[in-house]
């Protein structure tokens, strides 16, 4: 008679640090110390601060003892950290993955409008990423967003494609949608 296997959990921590790399470090070497791995991550850069978001996966053991000790990482390193239990991504095999790219003068509305598109839509937005700057000619505030979204089976890609574009022409956005393509290394 074998043992079942045990079973994989998650947890997701979403830490905010002034130091980009010793906040990843001390998270990824308290991950790996309890026996945990570190299934994604993701961070940025927000004016002074560092955002970094890790999934983390373990028995439940494990990761009971990586949330217990964080409490006092995150005070002895100076950071802050949200912990939550999390399943495994759902597979979704027929979804497509597209990227959106979008440009304009800054208004406060276009991210909330550009997710109310989709969400109409029924895409699931993956990730995001929003940077303003100031134009040199001008000296305005300019958007810079990019969006990675999925597509549920059965979208008719050139309607979808064609709705995206009306809708930036009348937000006067310059925008762009195609299919994601993997970065080469």
């Amino acid at each position: 008679m074998s043992t079942p296997p045990v079973r994989e959990q998650f947890l997701v921590i979403s830490a905010l640090g002034s130091n980009a790399m010793e906040l990843t470090n001390v998270l990824c070497r308290a991950s790996h110390e309890n026996r945990c791995a570190v299934i994604s991550t993701r961070l940025s850069r927000h004016g002074e601060l560092s955002a970094l978001v890790l999934q983390i996966s373990g028995n439940w053991d494990a990761l009971a003892r990586l949330e217990t000790g964080l409490p006092a990482l995150a005070k002895k390193h100076e950071f802050t950290a949200n912990v939550i239990r999390s399943a495994a991504q759902e597979v979704r095999p027929q979804a497509l993955p597209y990227v959106a790219y979008v440009s304009s003068v800054y208004r406060p509305d276009i991210l909330n409008e550009l997710c109310q598109f989709f969400i109409d839509h029924r895409v699931e937005l993956e990730a995001l990423t929003c940077d303003t700057y100031q134009a040199p000619q001008t000296g305005g505030t300019m958007l810079n967003a990019t969006l990675t979204v999925t597509l549920p089976a059965g979208t008719q890609i050139s309607w979808l494609r064609d709705q995206f574009l009306d809708f930036a022409d009348a937000l006067n956005l310059d925008a762009l949608i195609e299919p994601w393509r993997p970065q080469n290394p």
